[in-house]
């Protein structure tokens, strides 16, 4: 795992210029890479590649990016790991080529050499985003893996295109212009994250995954992403496939592709364990891991002493059933909040899942003792495993009867239910709710979206998002921009509705939320992370099985269920789902409230321009009374507000399309 940056000019460069230049840029995230640095530049072709290197496998100079290939046409700056480097060596050495040392970077420029860029992607099974020069031909291929598991930004300034796999790179360039999207804003407050293709720059995208963008030095400005993987194909070839042998055959060959994706990813020069936080995914992966290891896999684990937020005990429990070298510590309050203020820096566009906290408490853990560490992540998605996917459905089903109107009129009542009425409510919901959701008062406002839903395809866009109308909230802004959720020609054909919930948390959800949170939080310490679910063979296959085989009644991740108890007693996995997080509802009313207070300042925000304080104050108020639990919708603001603090001073923030303050009019 490393970190990429550069550039490409339309012009001719001054060489030691751009080399100062892009030595900057990568130096700005040499946290992602800091046992080596590179740099090359082409001064007439106009580019120049910037790397900083985590050795992983091949900790020789040999692994030295940026690197080119053997004939010299190639030079690639690559963050990330081809898992099936050994076979793809072993047929291109058939083929004829050689290789210096045995880093899976040769191994990649040589299957471009062989078999050209799109088709050595298709081959390649690994996590990666790299920027690819072709010295004969003048272009520049970017590319990201399938899943998105490794991040890549890009966007031009003028004459330069710029990329890199954060921001903070970009923004070191001289010719970058910060230019914060309003619209993006709006899709920050809508999901907590800012979807792919946008950024919260105007004129900066993140890269589709599983695409790759070719452009010319001449500077091909209108060039877009080609997809070399679809994960839509994918869908739709699957369910026209499906899996035709019995459940039992099913569990043995997921456990078989599981074990061998496993393996794939425990392959390094470098110590290597896994999070173990007890629950199906990570048990699963790490169960795998022991299956597969002559010696005790080392597995880390934090704990919280807030009920209702620690799943240490259950992670101590199965670490001891599978004999690994397990690793606990417990946070405190004071240790968790220490990290909110370095998350601005961390995540270097605003993100608000407030288990990031979490995530980077355990990837600091881990890395006092590996350097790579495995993770479960992608098991919700892939089988079932949000309360989304097990009762969404079926309370559309119990509502979607009634006349939109009349629904509409129910919902505006439950989203004004005040705490005195909230026990009767649950009793009185009782049948429509499930067990699980009872008691959690955020439900009711839930229950509220599935009424005031158009349709069942609505339904997964209520249940995605916080501010309802987030556009009313972000002053200036438009209608939220077109994604993929809400672009239904971007969903596959597929019956289930549960499936189709699936699908979007795949391409959704998952790279621009999950992974980005687990690279960002595991990157800032250095720490690789692998994530053996997310094997291409693993997705198919998924999507190949039928939903009852991973959702049955109210339980999700059944088949995902059954290969674990293969390995571990179901009693010590079987509880209800608790999620990853930290009690940050009562730590805004405790003590995060006067650093909450002063970001939402009532004409501090008047004065920045980008949030109407009304609604904001409404909410700030209904929480710190206990009227409401706002901490979602609050979390979103608190960390814009924060980003914006720490990334730019407002009189440097330029914004399009409004009349500003004299003091944001500068740029």
């Amino acid at each position: 795992m490393c970190g990429i940056t550069g550039f490409l000019s339309t012009h001719e460069l001054d060489a030691a210029e751009a080399q100062d230049i892009v030595v900057g840029m990568s130096d700005t995230i040499a946290y992602r890479g800091p046992d080596d640095a590179g740099a090359w530049v082409d001064p007439t072709a106009g580019i120049a590649l910037g790397h900083r290197r985590l050795s992983i496998v091949d900790l020789s100079p040999n692994g030295h990016q940026p690197m080119a290939s053997q004939s010299g046409r190639w030079v690639i700056s690559f963050n990330g790991e081809i898992y099936n480097f050994v076979e793809l060596r072993k047929e291109l050495e058939g083929l004829g080529h050689r290789f210096r040392g045995h880093c899976d970077t040769e191994i990649l420029l040589a299957g471009v050499e062989q078999w050209g860029v799109h088709k050595a992607l298709e081959r390649f099974n690994g996590m990666f985003a790299f920027a690819l020069w072709d010295r004969q031909e003048r272009v520049l291929h970017l590319s990201r893996d399938r899943a998105g598991e490794k991040p890549l930004y890009y966007g031009w300034m003028g004459d330069t295109l710029v990329f890199g796999s954060e921001l903070k790179s970009l923004r070191r360039h001289p010719a970058f212009r910060p230019e914060i999207d309003r619209d993006a804003l709006v899709l920050f407050l809508c999901y907590a994250y800012i979807p792919a293709p946008y950024s919260i720059y105007r004129g900066v995208s993140k890269l589709i995954p599983g695409t790759v963008l070719s452009l010319t030095a001449a500077g091909q400005r209108t060039a877009q992403p080609v997809p070399y993987w679809s994960a839509k194909d994918v869908v739709e070839r699957a369910t026209a496939n499906p899996f035709r042998g019995t459940s039992d055959e099913a569990v043995e060959q997921l456990d078989a592709l599981l074990r061998d994706a496993v393996r794939m990813r425990m392959i390094a020069d470098v110590p290597l364990g896994a999070f173990l936080s007890g629950g199906i995914d990570s048990s699963t992966v790490v169960a795998a891991m022991q299956a597969e290891s002559t010696r005790p896999v080392k597995t880390f684990t934090i704990g919280f002493d807030e009920e209702g937020y620690n799943e240490a005990q259950h992670a101590a429990k199965v670490a001891k059933h599978l004999g690994t070298e397990h690793t606990e510590l417990y946070v405190t309050p004071t240790e968790a909040m220490t990290v909110i203020p370095r998350l601005p820096t961390m995540y270097d566009e605003p993100f608000a899942d407030a288990s990031q906290i979490p995530t980077h408490l355990v990837s600091a853990l881990a890395r006092r003792e590996v350097t790579v560490s495995l993770s479960g992540d992608a098991g919700d998605e892939l089988f079932g495993g949000y309360n989304r996917h097990t009762w969404g459905a079926r309370i559309w089903r119990r509502v979607g009867w009634m006349p939109r109107p009349a629904r509409h009129v129910v919902a505006a009542g439950l989203h004004a239910v005040s705490p005195g009425t909230w026990k009767s409510l649950f009793t009185m919901l009782g049948p429509v709710l499930p067990s699980g959701v009872r008691t959690r008062h955020d439900a009711v406002h839930k229950l509220a979206r599935v009424l005031g839903a158009q349709s069942a395809d609505a339904l997964y866009v209520g249940l995605a998002s916080q501010w309802s109308v987030p556009e009313a909230v972000v002053v200036g802004a438009k209608a939220a921009p077109r994604t993929t959720i809400s672009d239904a020609a971007a969903w596959p054909s597929v019956q289930d509705f549960a499936h189709k919930m699936m699908f979007l948390d795949l391409v959704t959800y998952l790279p621009d939320d999950i992974l980005a949170k687990v690279d960002r939080a595991a990157m800032a310490v250095s720490l690789e992370t692998r994530l053996p679910l997310l094997d291409p063979r693993v997705i198919e296959f998924a999507w190949r099985l039928p939903l009852s085989m991973k959702v049955r009644g109210t339980v999700g991740k059944w088949i995902l269920r059954q290969v674990l108890y293969r390995y571990v007693p179901r009693s010590l996995v079987e509880r209800p789902k608790m999620g990853f997080g930290v009690p940050i509802g009562a730590w805004l009313r405790g003590p995060l409230r006067e650093w909450a207070e002063g970001l939402l300042d009532e004409s501090r925000l008047r004065a920045e321009g980008f949030f109407d304080p009304r609604p904001v104050r409404e909410r700030w108020v209904e929480h710190k009374s206990l009227a409401f639990d706002r901490q979602y919708d609050l979390w979103n603001v608190l960390m814009f507000q924060a980003w914006l603090d720490e990334q730019h001073a407002p009189s440097r923030v330029p914004v399009r399309g409004r009349t500003e303050s004299p003091e944001l009019a500068k740029v």
